[in-house]
């Protein structure tokens, strides 16, 4: 069966995003480059971990679909390579893996990975997932007028950028758009259902620890300033002057 014809109207993706697959599975690649195009993607695949290192560097995907098992290099080097590039940073990584240990999970959501899938998993979920990545990728970096600000920690929406006592904070976008919630929420408490659904955009049948290493992420990033992000117990978390109590 071709892929069905793209209807930018369903998908709600910019027509030709580019995906690179790194996964040294043939069937699996081919797979979901099927699943993939049909969605109005353009993508390429790579087999071992060095060669999607050169190939994001030469392609500048849209969105990374990585294993963690791979030759050469692994997915979590891949991740660490992505994640300490400038050019590469801000790059949505999602992970493919066949361990179903939380703890790996966990770690390559600590290295700065977006999302993963467990195999074996639906081509038609991974690609719901993608489109996700993808439009929070593009409101991520759709230019907005205005800062966001709590004490030391000010967000910049135009140029994308967060500062702390005035240094710059490298955060992936994910980060970013967990952070800039929190701001826009200042002072009111956000569940992690509902930070799933707003930054994430997914319904709460995601790990909600999902949230909670991101937030541990975002709070080691912003040294003394962590403070000002508070956890309420068995609810989500906030922006508040530590000095209310």
């Amino acid at each position: 069966m071709s892929p069905r014809a793209y209807d930018p109207s369903v998908s709600g993706i910019e027509i030709r995003k580019k995906v690179l697959v790194v996964d040294d599975e043939r069937d699996i690649a081919k797979v979901l480059e099927h699943v993939l195009t049909g969605e109005g993607l353009s993508v390429s695949t790579v087999a071992d971990g060095k060669a999607a290192v050169e190939a994001v560097q030469r392609e500048k995907p849209d969105l990374v679909i990585l294993d963690l098992m791979l030759p050469e290099m692994s997915g979590l080097e891949v991740l660490k390579v992505l994640r300490n590039g400038d050019a590469t940073r801000m790059i949505p990584v999602m992970l493919l893996t066949a361990r179903r240990e939380e703890v790996d999970r966990l770690l390559g959501f600590e290295l700065g990975a977006d999302d993963y899938v467990t195999k074996p998993f639906s081509p038609r979920e991974v690609a719901l997932r993608a489109r996700a990545l993808l439009k929070r990728a593009a409101s991520g970096t759709t230019p907005k007028t205005g800062s966001l600000r709590a004490g030391p920690i000010e967000l910049d929406l135009a140029s994308h950028e967060v500062r702390v006592d005035g240094n710059n904070l490298d955060l992936t976008i994910t980060e970013f758009r967990l952070l800039a919630d929190l701001l826009q929420s200042r002072g009111r408490v956000r569940s992690r259902a509902t930070l799933l659904s707003e930054v994430w955009g997914y319904d709460s049948e995601v790990m909600s620890r999902t949230v909670d290493t991101h937030v541990r992420r975002v709070r080691s990033k912003l040294g003394p300033a962590c403070e000002w992000l508070e956890t309420i117990r068995g609810v989500g978390y906030r922006i508040r002057d530590p000095k209310r109590g």
